[in-house]
């Protein structure tokens, strides 16, 4: 009988199959989940409202410095290595190519362990500007800089060889051609791809946690924790989780719309 149906009329089938598996699947779980007992757990009105304005103005507001301070350092350094994985200088290529896998290939946990413990243990007495807010801004720079370098890099030969040539022509130096000509064209081109490496910064800057902060310095995942272990209830966890989907969802929309645009101009 099945051999029968059309192309069609069997993709119909299993569709169908397949929203009847998922629609089971929600009833069983919705039927067997003790929802009472997941409330009194991570629903209480009355300790979630005692969190504000405290988790936005201290633990939100934290966690959004620390995540453009991240991306900032990240992304100057990304363009250092990026130019340097692409000079003609052999060493320039070598340093370049290492730092990038060595840091992509490394846990970012590993990056704040090394930020937080070892660079103090070898440079005794020196101290890394800004605090906390300089340690995690290098951390999260050094993690994020290798991925945006590879970025860069992409986006600057994916820009035509013939925009180079023209600027040349017009007596560009090769470094004010670079400056003035290829690298913002690489930029509209990697605009998705670093926006999306900014909502990755902004989850990982919960590894701040490992640094050792200040009841002012902490940010949702410390905030969240904290108070939950205070409480003996897991509500400011999943209200910190809340928190982040506010910025997260947000951001991850504009990179499908920037993705969208930047495929309609091409």
């Amino acid at each position: 009988m099945t051999s029968r149906l059309t192309r069609r009329q069997r993709r119909r089938v299993s569709q169908g199959i397949q929203y009847a598996v998922f629609v089971a699947a929600v009833v069983l779980i919705a039927v067997l989940a003790d929802w009472d007992r997941l409330q009194n757990q991570f629903a209480q009105k009355d300790l979630a409202s005692q969190l504000f304005p405290d988790i936005i103005t201290i633990a939100l507001r934290n966690t959004v410095v620390y995540t453009l301070s991240g991306f900032a350092f990240g992304l100057v350094l990304g363009m250092i290595v990026a130019l340097m994985r692409l000079s003609s200088v052999a060493p320039y290529r070598w340093v370049a190519s290492v730092y990038i896998e060595l840091f992509r290939g490394l846990p970012a946990l590993l990056i704040f362990i090394f930020v937080g413990v070892a660079i103090p243990l070898a440079f005794p007495g020196a101290e890394i500007p800004g605090g906390v807010y300089g340690k995690v801004a290098l951390g999260l720079g050094l993690v994020a800089a290798a991925y945006m370098a590879e970025t860069i890099r992409a986006g600057i030969q994916a820009v035509p060889k013939g925009q180079m040539e023209a600027a040349r022509s017009l007596g560009f130096s090769h470094a004010r051609a670079m400056v003035s000509v290829i690298i913002p064209q690489a930029f509209r081109i990697v605009i998705p791809p670093l926006t999306n490496e900014l909502v990755l910064l902004f989850k990982d800057s919960s590894l701040v946690l490992f640094l050792g902060v200040t009841l002012d310095e902490r940010e949702l995942t410390k905030f969240g924790r904290d108070l939950a272990s205070q409480t003996a209830n897991s509500t400011p966890i999943l209200v910190a989780g809340l928190c982040y989907l506010l910025v997260t969802i947000p951001l991850s929309f504009v990179v499908r719309r920037l993705e969208a645009r930047t495929e309609k101009a091409r």
